[in-house]
């Protein structure tokens, strides 16, 4: 028997488990590259529309930092995908670290993956699937990508660049999951680490764009995601990038197969840390506990959001600098601002910090499923902790660590803010504009939740719907969509501060859906089986 016998029937059966899943997320990746693509003809119809359109974004430091850099001020395709190219690469890379993780780790901490081995399956065949179904998501992903710009009317060659920058990006972060894969136990903490790699490669690719002649630009080639826009889809198809998207895969994965030839089935290279042999005083309730298993990650999430916080409020303040021209001021209002170009700048980097936050409040809320698939929650339940308060305390974490983060980066805008013009009163308001994505943030917590207790299957809808959310509120506007679709983001609702007044009635709606989402969560909890 080889080391990788039986790949192609674990391939099959992790197309089959992803059956919906894959086509679900290709298609609403088609599609919405598509229609950004469609609804760009009428917003810049003319040439000098484009021109001025590209040199008010690529003058406007922070907005590149965002989603990068527009080569070709002519090309209808390079405004048209900025946004895609940018925002859309990070969730590429986030489906394919899910994909390899799902089919890897996460197999070995079930334990199914130990019954599969003991089969005539080979000791690189799991690893080898996964890889291969992340590679043909990808490959899968760009032509079908390619096929529908070129449908929506852009040039078929920079179309297929674009697909293939997606494609790249997807590639390097499947191989990075594989070997994140092998550092831990967890398949959570594997996931955990390669997004941190992920938000990583994203600041570097972030200085090197908006660094000057003098500075680090250098640093952009150390990104994946500079990779995929250094392909420059409709701005001359770099297709060389290619060699330096695969090379880096084929080396990184083959470091994988060298440390899975180097741990037990079931093991990490991170060794765990054996804990004392009797529990702290401190761990008398279930809130200690589930702050004891998060404050890891929940302390290093608000390091991060402390850090882009300030970095989001030192560059509020020069935003009127960068764009002085009428062109660029209407280019600011079409991505989202309304009055004040500093206002409508820091609106957007909070609702930014919104969705981040929400973020983190999925991944914590989904602790609930991890410890039940673990068996943990089956030994804390048998002595006299009751299901709700063992769920209550998880979702306790979940929604105080997506307020503390939100209350952090807020502050730390409005501190940078306040200080750059003088007047902390403006960073208040910082902070102010900060607080009011909170309950916004939370219901993508309930919903997680809701899943959690009526259908555990399908705990994951939490991202789902997290990324439909962000595409929704991204490319929305651009679409001229009916207001009732664009109110099924939670975020829609969020009151417009700074610029506007407090309306309390949207804040008091979502704490009323988050809470019910909990409520009937926890109520299917109590009434199903565990496990």
């Amino acid at each position: 028997m080889t080391a990788l016998v039986g790949t192609r029937a674990l391939v099959r059966l992790a197309l089959r488990r992803d059956r919906i899943l894959l086509p679900a997320w290709i298609v609403v990746f088609v599609g919405m590259a598509a229609s950004s693509a469609s609804a760009s003809f009428d917003l810049y119809p003319t040439v000098r529309s484009r021109v001025l359109a590209a040199g008010s974004f690529n003058g406007t430091q922070s907005l590149v930092a965002l989603y990068g850099r527009i080569y070709d001020p002519t090309s209808l395709g390079g405004i048209a995908m900025i946004k895609m190219g940018g925002i859309g690469a990070v969730f590429v890379a986030v489906l394919a670290i899910l994909i390899v993780v799902r089919h890897t780790r996460a197999e070995e901490e079930a334990g199914r993956l130990e019954l599969v081995g003991a089969t005539v399956v080979g000791r690189y065949a799991p690893l080898t699937a996964a890889l291969l179904v992340a590679l043909g998501m990808s490959l899968a992903l760009a032509a079908l990508t390619a096929v529908g710009l070129t449908a929506a009317g852009l040039p078929a060659d920079g179309s297929f660049a674009f697909g293939f920058a997606w494609a790249g990006v997807g590639i390097a972060f499947a191989a990075i999951a594989s070997v994140t894969a092998q550092l831990t136990r967890s398949a959570r903490a594997a996931t955990g680490i390669a997004s941190a790699v992920l938000g990583f490669v994203y600041v570097l690719r972030a200085i090197g764009d908006t660094a000057g002649r003098t500075g680090p630009g250098w640093l952009t080639w150390l990104s994946p995601i500079g990779w995929g826009q250094q392909f420059r889809p409709y701005a001359g198809n770099r297709w060389w990038v290619l060699l330096i998207t695969v090379g880096f895969s084929i080396v990184v994965a083959a470091g994988a197969y060298a440390l899975l030839g180097r741990r037990d089935l079931g093991a990490g290279l991170v060794p765990d840390r054996p804990g004392p042999a009797t529990a702290a005083p401190t761990l008398r309730s279930p809130l200690a506990l589930a702050w004891r298993l998060q404050r890891g990650a929940l302390l290093g999430w608000a390091a991060a959001f402390t850090l882009l916080g300030l970095v989001f409020g030192n560059i509020a303040s020069s935003v009127g600098d960068f764009v002085s021209t009428p062109e660029a001021r209407d280019f600011i209002t079409k991505l989202g601002g309304e009055e004040g170009l500093v206002d409508a700048y820091i609106r957007l980097c909070l609702s930014v910090i919104g969705v981040a936050a929400s973020a983190y409040g999925v991944q914590a809320a989904m602790r609930l499923r991890s410890e039940e698939t673990g068996m943990r929650a089956e030994s804390i339940l048998a002595t006299a902790t009751g299901r709700v308060g063992w769920a209550s305390s998880h979702i306790f974490m979940a929604i105080l660590g997506t307020t503390l983060l939100i209350v952090v980066a807020g502050a730390g805008a409005g501190l940078a803010h306040g200080a750059q013009i003088g007047d902390m009163g403006a960073g208040f308001e910082v902070l102010g504009g900060a607080l009011v994505q909170v309950p916004a943030a939370c219901v993508l917590t309930g919903i997680v939740v809701a899943a959690f207790g009526l259908a555990p299957r399908l705990v994951a809808a939490g991202w789902v719907a997290l990324v439909g959310f962000v595409l929704l509120g991204e490319l929305g506007p651009l679409f001229e969509l009916d207001q009732w679709a664009m109110d099924v983001s939670p975020f829609t609702h969020v009151p417009e501060i700074p610029g506007a007044g407090l309306i309390v009635t949207p804040l008091v709606a979502l704490t009323a859906v988050a809470a019910l989402l909990i409520a009937v969560g926890l109520i299917g909890f109590r009434r199903r089986d565990v496990g």
